[in-house]
């Protein structure tokens, strides 16, 4: 018997990004996610629920997607979300080109005391700014 996957990161609950939701069913990630989901430790921003609710194929999907993403922890869009996605933008200089929603995502997960739990290489200076753990769910380069 294979041994149990261990869920991602240290511990900290991880907001996840539209890369990694997109590869969660990967065979390289989805024991990991089970058993990071499995352990409460899945979160999801209001940002990230409007990428993900867009790309519904009908109706019944987006009440379906809807439902199971309102029942994970959430991480609100909140004014000092924000402010510390602004103040991450003038601390990150030369790397600022960096797309909005990401900046939110990253802030919204460190004004919980979160992580982000993705497999887009912008989350790496915004996490190291903002002070939190990143996630990468699979190396670079080995799930595209």
């Amino acid at each position: 018997m294979a041994p149990a996957a261990e869920p991602y990161g240290s511990g900290v609950a991880l907001v996840f990004d539209t890369s990694a939701w997109n590869r969660q069913r990967h065979p390289n990630v989805l024991p990991r996610w089970q058993a990071t989901l499995a352990a409460g430790l899945l979160s999801v921003c209001p940002v990230v629920t409007l990428e993900l609710l867009a790309s519904a194929r009908d109706e019944q999907a987006f009440r379906d997607l809807d439902q199971a993403l309102a029942a994970l922890t959430q991480a609100p869009i909140t004014r000092a979300v924000c402010d510390r996605a602004l103040r991450a933008s003038r601390e990150l200089a030369g790397e600022r080109r960096l797309p909005a929603a990401d900046y939110l995502i990253a802030a919204a997960a460190a004004e919980r005391g979160f992580g982000v739990l993705h497999y887009d290489r912008h989350f790496e200076p915004l996490c190291g700014v903002l002070g939190i753990e990143s996630v990468f769910i699979a190396p670079r380069g080995h799930l595209d």
